[in-house]
This record gives C-alpha cells, sequence and structure tokens, in this order.
C-alpha cells in the first residue's frame, strides 16, 4: 500500500531524534512528514506555519457564521447602548 505524503519533504524518527533543530532548519519553514518504517506517523509544522493555518481556519469559520447570519434581520443600536 502507497501512502500518501502530505509534505514536500519526509524524515525518520530516527533521524528526527538525532537532530530534531537540523531537521527544522532543513525544511526551510515548510512541513516535514515524520516517518515510521516508511510510513507517515506525523508531520512536523514549523510554528510560523502552524499560526498561519490557524489564521486562516478561523477565518474560515468567521466566513461560514456571515454566510448562516445574512439572512438575519439587523438590530438597529447607536454607540451609547454599546
Amino acid at each position: 500500500m502507497i501512502d500518501q505524503l502530505l509534505a514536500g519533504s519526509g524524515v525518520s524518527i530516527s533521524d528526527l531524534k538525532k537532530n530534531p533543530t537540523a531537521v527544522i532548519e532543513a525544511a526551510g519553514g515548510f512541513p516535514v512528514a515524520v516517518l515510521n518504517r516508511n510510513t507517515p506517523a506525523a508531520y512536523l509544522v514549523p510554528a510560523k506555519a502552524w499560526e498561519e493555518l490557524m489564521d486562516r481556519l478561523e477565518d474560515i469559520e468567521l466566513a461560514e457564521l456571515v454566510r448562516a447570519r445574512a439572512g438575519e434581520t439587523p438590530v438597529r443600536v447607536t454607540l451609547d447602548e454599546l
């Protein structure tokens, strides 16, 4: 069976244990598949990429909320009421 690799590169768990910092630096800011017996076991995602992913997910959730509320009748308020 062939496993889909959802990263541009992969590293064995053994190599990751030897020098995790080198793996992170070599990835150049991109995710790395962590392989156990040539099968993806996990993905190592740099902090900046993770933050961007979380921001995008939040944007998607907010967009869904806006779409869901698009048909609602607006409620008028003044700044003093807020």
